[in-house]
């Protein structure tokens, strides 16, 4: 059961009565932060909504590492991430999964990156981090996203 229905169960239980209520959102700590997995392909579905904005991306058939990804530019931010090193150190998830459901930021994060809703079909890349051993549902979670030239950072604001 996908985290979305997880919530929508839990939120019918909760208002019925029968059960308190659950988050379903998660933090960090279920995702590999020391593997970080790059994905490229073309948006199928955008949910421009908090708790963050989710995109599904259809990856081609063909996908692998950029040659230049490790020398991407990537934008400074108030938390301290080292960028370059995260791109370095980006792979291929082993998973065959041809669809990708994306975690971006709070809303309010995409405002202070400037970052406009993202259309269906558009191509974007990206780099994140997925769950532990990819168990689970292909979901990434975004720390850094390419689109039309530029680059975003989602772990905190702007710096």
């Amino acid at each position: 059961m996908k985290r979305r229905e997880v919530l929508e169960v839990s939120l019918f239980l909760a208002a019925s009565g029968a059960a308190p209520l659950v988050s379903a959102h998660h933090g960090w700590s279920s995702f590999d932060q020391d593997r970080p997995i790059y994905l490229e392909g073309r948006v199928a579905k955008v949910l421009w909504q908090n708790p963050h904005a989710e995109l599904e991306i259809d990856l081609p058939a063909t996908l692998k590492l950029p040659s230049d990804l490790a020398q991407r530019a990537v934008p400074a931010q108030t938390a301290p991430v080292d960028g370059k090193a995260l791109l370095a150190k980006a792979v291929l998830p082993n998973r065959k999964d041809k669809r990708w459901e994306i975690e971006l930021a709070p809303l309010t994060r995409l405002q202070a990156w400037n970052l406009a809703e993202i259309k269906p079909g558009a191509t974007v890349s990206i780099v994140g981090f997925t769950f532990n051993g990819e168990k689970g549902d292909p979901i990434l979670r975004a720390e850094y996203l390419f689109i039309d030239g530029k680059s975003y950072g989602f772990r905190s604001s702007p710096a």
